[in-house]
């Protein structure tokens, strides 16, 4: 009997140590069970991508871009084409916030199933390169945490998304805190932007951050780099 209490008592101990350890671990960097499905999930999302954007574009879809005037109508186009075909979870690009040093693949949609791979665009919001307010959102302290230093940005810092058809690049302008039920922090105003959104604080979701990031410059990738 006392040898059965003093190994219930060692997996007491060791228990007590490992959720501690893990509470430390979330509070100084992030969750590290969930971190490491979601480092796994983003391993197999970049080869999805590298295929994605190794895919050309259909005859159909080739005969109109060689019609198309310029290379923006061009990168609309292909963001139209790709948002209409991207399923949820599916990878669809990267984002690059060099002053957080993040640099992650972004999904198709904001469910939890999609939110544990990494950012997620929200499915009613164009995607980068068409008119409008493209809204990205992403966990903040689990799923690898990619937007847990997104009070850190300031304005003017760059924020950069690599789609298969272009590079867009936008750059800080403001940081709101506002409630869950915000909507108005997707519609369109009157100019291409980006807002990021997270749960505020840290720990809650009681509140949302929202980045606003102005579009400032598109590069175009894949077809219509090379169509002139």
């Amino acid at each position: 009997m006392r040898g059965a209490l003093r190994w219930l008592s060692s997996v007491l101990i060791v228990a007590g140590v490992l959720l501690v350890a893990d509470a430390a671990l979330t509070v100084l960097w992030q969750e590290p069970v969930t971190a490491i499905y979601a480092s796994i999930r983003q391993g197999e999302l970049g080869h999805d991508l590298n295929r994605l954007n190794r895919t050309p574009p259909s005859p159909a879809e080739a005969k109109v871009l060689s019609l198309l005037p310029s290379e923006r109508a061009r990168i609309a186009f292909l963001a139209r084409s790709l948002r209409r075909h991207a399923k949820d979870g599916q990878a669809i690009g990267r984002i690059r916030i060099p002053h957080i040093h993040a640099s992650y693949v972004m999904v198709e949609g904001t469910d939890e199933a999609a939110l544990q791979k990494g950012p997620g665009h929200y499915p009613a919001t164009p995607f980068p390169g068409m008119p409008g307010t493209v809204g990205v959102a992403g966990h903040r302290t689990t799923y690898l945490a990619p937007f847990n230093k997104l009070d850190k940005l300031r304005k003017g810092d760059a924020v950069q998304i690599e789609m298969p058809y272009a590079t867009v690049v936008y750059r800080v302008e403001q940081t709101r805190i506002v409630l869950p039920t915000a909507l108005w922090v997707t519609k369109p105003v009157g100019y291409d932007r980006l807002v990021m959104t997270a749960c505020h604080p840290k720990y809650s979701a009681a509140k949302r951050i929202a980045v606003f990031a102005r579009q400032v410059s598109e590069t175009p990738r894949g077809p219509s780099a090379r169509i002139r």
